[in-house]
């Protein structure tokens, strides 16, 4: 089971995942699961039906968009960095924080590592799962590793020029 870290109030902590994560040929268990997008396509009316909370798994290139209708009952939503060179999932983080107002826990999937950390909370994840087993206190220095920021993002904080003009 990978570690889990998350990002609030400007800190990161570690907590116990309470989703399984659940492949399309398995049957579902019982409690908090995380699906695939095309099993929650297929059966995501009865999954929303029963009681759980559901997370749905939105590889690189499959569209985020087609979880507008359902994105209120969705409690996580986790995009997957194939390599962590492949930048699309901080597209569509952007796209779930900003476009869709997605207020629910977005999770960083797959080869997700350390050196990504302020971009990928600039974007809008609040979870993470590393693959390269760093803490949650590397996580939290890492986070606050740039003191400017010179474009808006979905983290709302000021941007350089916008500081050089309040003063």
């Amino acid at each position: 089971m990978p570690t889990l870290i998350r990002w609030r109030d400007g800190a990161a902590s570690t907590d116990a995942d309470p989703f399984a994560r659940v492949d399309d040929d398995v049957p579902l268990p019982e409690g908090d699961v995380i699906v695939s997008l095309a099993r929650f396509q297929r059966e995501g009316d009865l999954l929303l039906s029963q009681q759980r909370r559901v997370g749905v798994v939105v590889e690189a290139g499959e569209a985020v968009e087609s979880l507008a209708y359902d994105l209120p009952q969705i409690s996580v939503v986790a995009l997957a960095f194939p390599k962590f060179r492949d930048g699309r999932s901080y597209s569509a983080a952007m796209v779930l924080r900003t476009r869709l107002a997605y207020a629910g826990e977005v999770r960083a999937v797959g080869d997700v590592l350390l050196e990504q950390a302020p971009f990928m909370i600039r974007c809008g994840f609040d979870a993470f799962e590393p693959a390269d087993g760093t803490t949650s206190d590397q996580w939290t220095r890492a986070g606050h590793r740039f003191r400017h920021v010179y474009q808006r993002a979905a983290d709302a904080l000021t941007p350089a020029f916008a500081e050089r003009g309040a003063q």
